[in-house]
């Protein structure tokens, strides 16, 4: 029987790829996106190009934080919720604070509130390694539940794993909240450091590199990051889990520049700054539970998924 499936956030970098995979598996999709101007829709509408048109996929232009809007519309009956739609970005949400919570705190209970009304019994929601906050004991697993997150997105992303909570417990609906580990390849958002840094490069400007280059990332392939919530889409064995998605590799942003040098084939022009609020100083991810319920095994290594990249970048010439 063919499965159903509402995906919110379907024009960005990783609900994108998640579709172009779904449609190879013969999912009806329905795609909810508003376009929201965090990044240019030419860009948006680029990453779309591989579906727009094809009679898998429904796509409404809505945005997830009026629940108003949300049952107006003429959505048909789901399988399933995967829940990708979110204001991005631990900088830009501390300059934001309201607008960050009214989407992704008020826009995941809206969407849960429209799983309960249509009786969609599994929801699948988009998460963060940022929930973790300052936390030295790494790598970071889903046991550790002292978190303090220290900018309003991490927040936010942990208040959407709470009301998961609440629905499941009150509702039976199942819920699994995934959480990404710094996830970077084709369609990357051009605000986020690999992307920006390939750009530098290609046009020779400066890489602006914050603090001494001593901070680690867990950097995890998009396509590995689909793989997993794939997998999510598939778990049936119990009602509620927090799971992470990452590579289970650490590197230092001064490493990353190097890498990135040698796929591009250029020396980097690096200008210091202060380190900046709401960033920490190491993410690196326990997987072994998305291992161990999932089946969940990361591939790709960071100078492979980069010279993927930076052939998308340059083919694409993506804005």
């Amino acid at each position: 029987m063919q499965k159903k499936v509402l995906v919110t956030g379907g024009a960005g970098f990783i609900g994108s790829s998640l579709i172009d995979r779904l449609i190879n598996d013969n999912y009806q999709i329905t795609v909810i996106d508003n376009f929201d101007p965090f990044y240019s829709r030419t860009t948006k509408e680029k990453n779309m190009e591989n579906f727009k048109n094809n009679h898998l996929v429904q796509f409404i232009n809505c945005s997830i934080e009026n629940y108003d809007d949300l049952l107006e519309l003429k959505l048909a009956d789901f399988d399933m919720i995967v829940h990708l739609a979110a204001k991005a970005g631990v900088r830009p949400s501390i300059a934001d604070p309201v607008g960050y919570q009214n989407v992704n705190v008020r826009g995941t209970q809206n969407l849960l509130e429209i799983a309960r009304k249509r009786n969609i019994k599994k929801f699948v929601f988009a998460s963060s390694s940022s929930v973790y906050g300052v936390n030295e004991n790494t790598p970071w697993s889903e046991n550790d539940h002292v978190l303090q997150p220290i900018s309003p997105y991490a927040s936010s992303k942990l208040s959407g794993e709470f009301l998961g909570h609440v629905y499941k417990h009150l509702y039976g609906i199942q819920f699994l909240a995934l959480r990404f580990f710094t996830v970077y390849g084709p369609r990357q958002r051009p605000d986020l450091a690999i992307h920006k840094f390939a750009r530098a490069l290609l046009a020779g400007k400066p890489i602006t590199m914050y603090g001494d280059g001593q901070t680690f990332r867990d950097y995890t392939y998009v396509e590995d990051i689909v793989d997993g919530i794939q997998r999510a889409m598939a778990y049936d064995k119990s009602a509620y889990e927090i799971i992470n998605l990452g590579n289970h590799k650490t590197i230092s942003l001064k490493q990353l520049i190097e890498t990135l040098e040698l796929v591009f084939e250029k020396k980097a022009i690096i200008e210091q700054a202060p380190e900046q609020p709401g960033d920490v100083k190491i993410t690196y991810a326990d997987i072994s539970k998305a291992t161990r319920l999932l089946g969940y095994h990361p591939s790709t290594e960071i100078k492979e998924g980069i010279s993927k990249f930076k052939e998308w970048l340059v083919n694409n010439n993506a804005e």
